[in-house]
């Protein structure tokens, strides 16, 4: 065999430095945070929303409970792996950025688009001579069965995009 190939041999594996396995756990983290936070950024009140936009925020939403685990889990194994060698202010970096990726995995599981567009369960009407808050100009919705006529006004549909209700005797959905 020649020197260099038995060079090679001999010579222990390099092992990789903490400093890039520190940058790999904030990306780790960053990514998490990520997959959580874009839906809820695409997906707001008063935004123009596209297609692509709504498309990627539910690719998110599929995706991120499994993500985040792993997200997790990863960070964890980095912990356990640095934790040996490390100072008391990395032990704590290192702590805290699991603890932090415990966040997006709770986030990942709860419905926040539920939270952005709460339904309006018990609607309250005013005449529209005595509506303080609506402005002639304001856009409503609006709707007449049998006689009876109800207004919804944009601005506060935009916010919760669902409203129950009974106008006329018959029960409606009135959605935007």
């Amino acid at each position: 065999m020649s020197q260099t190939v038995q060079a090679a041999v001999d010579k222990p594996a390099k092992k990789i430095g903490r400093r890039p396995l520190f940058a790999l756990g904030i990306v780790i983290l960053l990514a998490s945070v990520a997959i959580v936070a874009v839906p809820v950024w695409l997906i707001m009140p008063f935004k123009a929303q596209t297609a692509g936009g709504i498309e990627i925020s539910y690719l998110f939403r599929r995706w991120s409970p499994i993500l985040t685990i792993m997200a997790t889990g990863s960070l964890i194994a980095l912990s356990i792996y640095l934790w040996r060698a490390g100072r008391w202010w990395s032990r704590g970096f290192l702590l805290i950025m699991t603890l932090i990726s415990l966040v997006p995995a709770w986030a990942s599981r709860q419905n926040h688009f539920e939270w952005m567009f709460k339904p309006i369960m018990r609607p309250e009407y005013a005449r529209a001579a005595e509506a303080s808050n609506i402005a002639d100009s304001d856009m409503v919705m609006a709707v007449d069965i049998n006689g009876e006529a109800a207004a919804y006004p944009i601005r506060e549909m935009g916010y919760h995009h669902v409203v129950e209700d009974i106008v006329g005797g018959v029960p409606l959905v009135a959605t935007y």
